[in-house]
């Protein structure tokens, strides 16, 4: 029988296949938006802080306050220590990466008691990456990062003026209510005991 030729939409064998993109191997998490943005996420290693502080000086004044609870101006020295200083147990820092696994566009940290009888959360992300579903998507996975852990409720504590971050953890599951130290926040909850949120 006669040596077929392999058809045009099939690379010939032992021949490199081309790609129209970059290949990227990393031990980072693809995670999609619902918009249909791809993302990565890793925990943060001791090498993230310079791109770290890239990070930071992308992210605007009033995301900065509401991450930091306090005005400040940038990120820099003990505060940008605090971000890789980790144990990767009851302190992790999760960093979302564009596809090319070396721009941050988002940070989220969770911080936990001891007895993992609950944590709080802390994310921020690049202003010019917003509205693009990356928050949810996000949020979503730090959640199950945290159930997974044996954290039994999370908090998050934003400004008032945060109505974005409170109406997404809002609809995620949060329960929201005044900060018992503090009247300009509030303090949004959530039992992760509870059924994990929907897609």
């Amino acid at each position: 029988m006669p040596e077929t030729q392999p058809s045009a939409a099939q690379p010939v064998p032992g021949e490199p296949i081309k790609l129209d993109h970059a290949v990227v191997v990393s031990s980072s998490i693809p995670l999609t938006t619902r918009s249909g943005f791809e993302f990565h996420v890793r925990p943060v290693e001791p090498s993230d802080k310079e791109a770290l502080a890239e990070f930071f000086s992308h992210v605007s004044k009033d995301d900065l306050l509401f991450r930091f609870l306090s005005p400040i101006r940038e990120v820099r020295g003990s505060l940008l220590d605090e971000f890789i200083n980790v144990d990767h147990d009851n302190k992790e820092d999760y960093l979302a990466f564009d596809i090319d696994d070396k721009t941050i566009v988002a940070s989220a940290m969770l911080g936990s008691k001891a007895d993992k009888s609950e944590a709080e959360d802390a994310i921020v992300v690049r202003d010019d990456y917003k509205h693009r579903g990356m928050s949810w998507t996000f949020l979503k996975y730090v959640v199950e990062q945290a159930r997974q852990s044996g954290i039994k409720k999370l908090q998050s504590i934003e400004c008032r003026q945060n109505h974005a971050a409170i109406e997404l953890e809002k609809e995620m599951g949060f329960t929201a209510r005044s900060c018992p130290w503090d009247a300009t926040l509030m303090m949004l909850e959530f039992e992760l005991t509870s059924p994990p949120p929907a897609a």
